[in-house]
């Protein structure tokens, strides 16, 4: 064995045991096969969650739809810049309080999240199935519970 495949399996057996060491890798992986997934769309993971929280309801301000993803306001500014350059979303007055601008999806953003959201279930079965669908599932409830989301279908 190569002195530095000795160095990577002792790191693997030092750090295989730390949960934040394994949530860190296992969130890497997902992400090289996300990735790819989504590349023929034009995004990320991050603008893809964008689109899935506008999609789900009321139209929102920047600020709410920030709140809601957990991330700060100037990042939320610059993902619905690209997401409104590409045609994704739109930027309007509230009808309900004509102080405040909300965020929609344009017709084509609807679409390209539907057919993104395709891809990402694709490549999250594809990442879990070495757990079998019940571990899988499993998995994900746990995870949700850790978290402090309800648990979905």
């Amino acid at each position: 064995m190569a002195e530095d495949d000795k160095g990577g399996a002792a790191v693997e057996e030092l750090l295989g045991t730390r949960l934040g060491y394994l949530l860190k890798h296992a969130q890497l992986r997902l992400a090289e096969h996300a990735g790819p997934a989504l590349a023929p769309f034009g995004l990320g993971a991050r603008e893809l969650a964008v689109l899935a929280v506008l999609a789900a309801g009321r139209p929102l301000s920047q600020l709410e739809a920030a709140r809601r993803l957990g991330v700060d306001r100037t990042t939320m500014v610059g993902l619905i810049d690209a997401l409104e350059g590409e045609g994704l979303v739109e930027r309007r007055r509230s009808e309900e309080d004509r102080r405040r601008n909300v965020v929609e999806l344009t017709e084509r953003g609807r679409r390209v999240r539907a057919d993104a959201e395709e891809a990402r279930e694709a490549a999250e079965r594809e990442f879990l199935a070495p757990l079998g669908e019940k571990d899988a599932a499993r998995l994900v409830k746990a995870l949700r519970t850790l978290i402090g989301t309800p648990s979905g279908p």
